[in-house]
């Protein structure tokens, strides 16, 4: 009886993941990528918002890391648990991918051109709940893309009335702060 071998075929994707000077590991064209292309599907468990919370509150450590992608209002997917590459894809702010949302999945396309070497990066644009502050976007969502058109957050772009808000808060919160060590000094 002959012996059969199963054969084990490398899917054929067109980046390849290794340290990044924008953050940690990124992924790398191997090959050139066509404007259009579709690379990945991001993949990983399906959970609610509430289970996300759950898992990864935003403010209880120095800096901001987790392979969420919020699908819609009811589902995110959590690529740390059973998922794949697409996760080391980084953020910039002058993206040469984009996300696409189709059906509930999520898969990352090229918006332009790629050449082999170049990484790849789509703009994460998180979205904003209101209570962030100036301090937030710097020490938590804080980007290092190192593109000119950086706009030094991975949030998604505010407006200049929405601007105007965060800089009037952490005015206010800056001059709470400090009439509350004021009024602390005179009580001593």
């Amino acid at each position: 009886m002959a012996r059969r071998t199963l054969k084990l075929v490398a899917v054929d994707r067109p980046f390849v993941v290794r340290g990044s000077k924008i953050a940690g590991k990124g992924a790398f064209a191997t090959r050139d990528i066509k404007k259009g292309e579709r690379i990945i599907e991001y993949l990983g468990e399906r959970i609610t918002h509430a289970v996300s919370d759950a898992r990864y509150d935003d403010h209880s450590g120095p800096a901001h890391h987790t392979f969420l992608f919020n699908v819609n209002r009811s589902v995110v997917i959590d690529a740390y648990v059973d998922g794949n590459a697409a996760r080391f894809i980084n953020h910039s702010c002058d993206p040469n991918c984009e996300s696409e949302i189709e059906r509930g999945r999520v898969f990352i396309d090229a918006l332009r051109p790629i050449k082999k070497g170049e990484e790849l990066a789509y703009d994460y644009a998180y979205g904003r709940d209101g209570t962030e502050t100036i301090e937030d976007e710097m020490e938590l969502y804080g980007c290092r893309c190192g593109s000119k058109k950086c706009r030094g957050t991975i949030l998604e772009e505010v407006t200049k009335a929405q601007r105007a808000k965060l800089e009037a808060k952490a005015n206010r919160v800056h001059h709470e702060k400090h009439t509350a060590a004021r009024t602390s000094h005179h009580k001593k």
